[in-house]
């Protein structure tokens, strides 16, 4: 999830990635030095010291920065940014008395994320008040949520079968979503218009509830073949998912309303047609 948070009355963008938060390099430098180009001026910056040059190119101890997905007026752009410990190396190299400052705004987000750690419900709480600031309605928030929990056993389970995280979870995602839906996970996003975004984001209430069953069902069913492996995990999949599908062909039989639509959550510019939350 991406997001705009302040720092002395300046934006900065940041995203969570990989468990941990990561800032958009050229509003840091924006924030630290009032440039009006902060893209020239990181330039000079590394130009200037070398080993910060080294560390953008992949060496020393640091992990270096990552051009991540965020929607911008001109649509989705790649920014470079840097986690925590990478921005704290940036500001080494910034010559300005707006650093100190910078340091314990970066030191209270960190203090957030360990409290978080330390105790799983104020992240929720948290989750649960960004969805609120963009719309979204309490019965979504807790769809959305719950219908994560029933991902993250599933998840679990794979994980512990000889699944391999990556490539064959998706593998095993895509079998699931095509079997319950009629159309793969890319044809989902396609239809709705999403780019880099979460699928499950955009999802109607019907949408999540449906993933959610045909997840349940497949880890119930898995647990009870104690499948094990890629090639066994695809066969629980394909039966977890048809369930949901003929569970969703016999609503939309009673309803005449598709479950699976073009609906969605982007700024109404961007968006076809957007959910009503």
């Amino acid at each position: 999830m991406s997001e705009m948070a302040l720092f002395e009355e300046r934006p900065v963008r940041r995203v969570f990635h990989n468990e941990e938060w990561w800032f958009v390099l050229t509003d840091i430098v924006s924030a630290l030095t009032d440039s009006p180009a902060p893209s020239d001026y990181l330039k000079k910056l590394r130009r200037r010291d070398p080993s910060l040059a080294d560390v953008f190119k992949g060496g020393g101890q640091f992990v270096p920065p990552l051009a991540l997905p965020f929607e911008t007026e001109g649509g989705i752009q790649r920014l470079q940014c840097w986690n925590v410990p990478g921005v704290l190396r940036l500001i080494q190299s910034i010559p300005s008395p707006k650093a100190e400052p910078f340091k314990r705004w970066l030191a209270k987000v960190g203090y957030e994320r360990l409290r978080e750690i330390a105790d799983p419900a104020l992240a929720l709480e948290r989750t649960r008040e960004d969805w609120r600031k963009l719309g979204r309605s309490e019965k979504w928030i807790t769809q959305r949520m719950t219908g994560q929990e029933t991902r993250n056993k599933l998840t679990d389970y794979w994980a512990s079968h000889e699944v391999k995280q990556g490539q064959e979870f998706a593998i095993l995602t895509n079998i699931i979503h095509e079997e319950w839906s009629g159309i793969s996970v890319k044809q989902h996003k396609d239809l709705k218009g999403l780019e880099s975004q979460n699928l499950r984001d955009h999802m109607s209430e019907a949408e999540l509830i449906f993933t959610a069953l045909a997840e349940l069902s497949t880890r119930q069913i898995a647990e009870t073949e104690a499948a094990v492996g890629l090639p066994a995990n695809k066969k629980t999949a394909k039966t977890g998912g048809g369930i949901a599908h003929r569970a969703r062909l016999e609503l939309e039989s009673k309803t005449g309303r598709k479950v699976v639509t073009g609906e969605n959550y982007l700024p109404p510019s961007k968006s076809k047609k957007s959910l009503m939350a």
